[in-house]
């Protein structure tokens, strides 16, 4: 990678994140609207912290510009509830200091004065980490922008996705074999996806599509919300003290099911994937039905293996950057797309929509892959790993391209729902009918 590439990179990135709170206003901003998501005031001054540090202190090996800031935009010290209390900078401040240090991380590339780890710098990782960094928090901004009520948030820019054929919500056989999982090469990928290793995966079918709003309306008309013996014991204690009935973005009036997409109330789209579930819904429904969740593993090989090759592909569709033939992808379209939408997006087995749309909730504990190294932090891989949070795959109608490569790992609480989640069905396969 380049320096132009590096800078282009940088400024299109930034062009982003301020295109998408630029219609927000100050007190907007620093609210904590719920107590999962900071104000978005502090995402945005986190955003300029993690460059601070990454490219002027630990590459340029420059001192802090503001010493309070690093420890104010600290994720660790200040946990999620805390941070509407602390002395958030107000927004002229904030752009002073978005900008500045954008300045000078430019110098640094520019002057290549590397000063402090120039390791960091090899193929341009160090760039593409807080560019990336950045891309995550655009879509962290955006779970707390689709929970705006008054007024609720108007993009500046909207792209409708393209007309659906009319795909089935049939199943695909996934024969049991050996395939290489996790990241190879030498571009840039996050210490979780590394390293890359072979697993044998025993045959199974996975839906060729994510589960539909359609689908899902008749569980939850069917009286899947109260059916105890679909639920986990958490799953069920979850529902018990949510009371959840729905989806989050959902909601009945007039004899009618409805569900937003940040400022459009719209009747529900049964072709359209299920959004807002979390893990003990997807969980409960694919019980419903028979079936269950995939592993990661199973997930990936459906998605990036090749097995006339025998190689894995970055993408579904092969080794080509995403675009909006392949995927819903990019933030501009506000919403899942229909089945159907993005044939060219087809993996190698023939199964759909598995990157964009919606993140795809496993059945898989995020847990480290065999030859686990920590870099450049453990705090971004490594104190998760455990039985606490589930892994996520195939990222969201919210996830910058760059992001949405076929390894990448999303983890969170099986109880989240303001994440832009959703969930595809598999099932084992018995020797005798392969």
């Amino acid at each position: 990678m380049n320096d132009e590439t590096i800078r282009k990179r940088l400024v299109e990135t930034r062009q982003r994140t301020l295109e998408l709170v630029s219609g927000l206003d100050e007190p907007t901003l620093r609210k904590q609207h719920i107590a999962i998501l900071s104000p978005m005031i502090w995402d945005l001054g986190h955003i300029a912290n993690f460059e601070e540090t990454w490219i002027l202190d630990r590459l340029g090996g420059h001192r802090p510009l503001r010493g309070s800031f690093t420890r104010m935009f600290d994720p660790g010290l200040n946990p999620r509830p805390t941070r509407a209390g602390l002395p958030l900078p107000y927004g002229d401040e904030l752009r002073r200091y978005l900008g500045e240090i954008r300045e000078r991380a430019l110098r640094v590339l520019d002057s290549a004065d590397y000063g402090g780890d120039p390791e960091l710098a090899r193929d341009g990782f160090v760039f593409e980490l807080v560019a990336e960094h950045e891309e995550q928090h655009q879509e962290t901004l955006l779970q707390a922008m689709q929970i705006l009520d008054d007024p609720p948030y108007q993009p500046l820019r909207r792209r409708e996705n393209p007309a659906s054929r009319d795909g089935k919500p049939e199943m695909v056989l996934i024969p049991a074999g050996t395939c290489r999982i996790g990241y190879e090469g030498d571009g840039f990928a996050y210490d979780n996806e590394r390293q890359a290793h072979e697993r044998d995966v025993p045959a199974f079918e996975i839906d060729r599509y994510p589960v539909t709003a359609g689908q899902f309306l008749e569980f939850v008309e069917g009286g899947g919300y109260d059916r105890r013996a679909l639920w986990s014991e958490a799953g069920w204690s979850w529902r018990e003290e949510t009371g959840s009935r729905a989806p989050a973005s959902w909601q009945h009036r007039d004899g009618r099911w409805w569900t937003r997409f940040m400022n459009r109330l719209q009747p529900l789209d049964p072709r359209q994937a299920v959004i807002h579930v979390c893990f003990h819904e997807a969980e409960a429904y694919c019980r419903s039905v028979g079936k269950r969740l995939p592993t990661e593993f199973e997930w990936e090989k459906a998605a990036l293996w090749d097995p006339s090759t025998e190689r894995s592909r970055h993408y579904p569709w092969g080794n080509e950057a995403p675009t909006s033939r392949h995927a819903n992808l990019d933030q501009l379209a506000f919403g899942p797309a229909r089945i159907g939408a993005f044939p060219k997006g087809a993996s190698a087995y023939g199964v759909e929509q598995m990157v964009g749309d919606v993140w795809e909730w496993t059945t898989s504990d995020f847990r480290p892959y065999p030859g686990f190294v920590a870099y450049p932090y453990p705090e971004y891989s490594e104190i998760f790993f455990g039985t606490d949070y589930k892994v996520l795959r195939g990222g969201s109608w919210a996830t910058r391209p760059a992001v949405a490569r076929g390894t990448f790992r999303n983890w969170d609480f099986p109880i989240r729902r303001q994440i832009f989640a959703g969930f595809r069905c598999a099932r084992d396969v018995e020797p005798r009918t392969l």
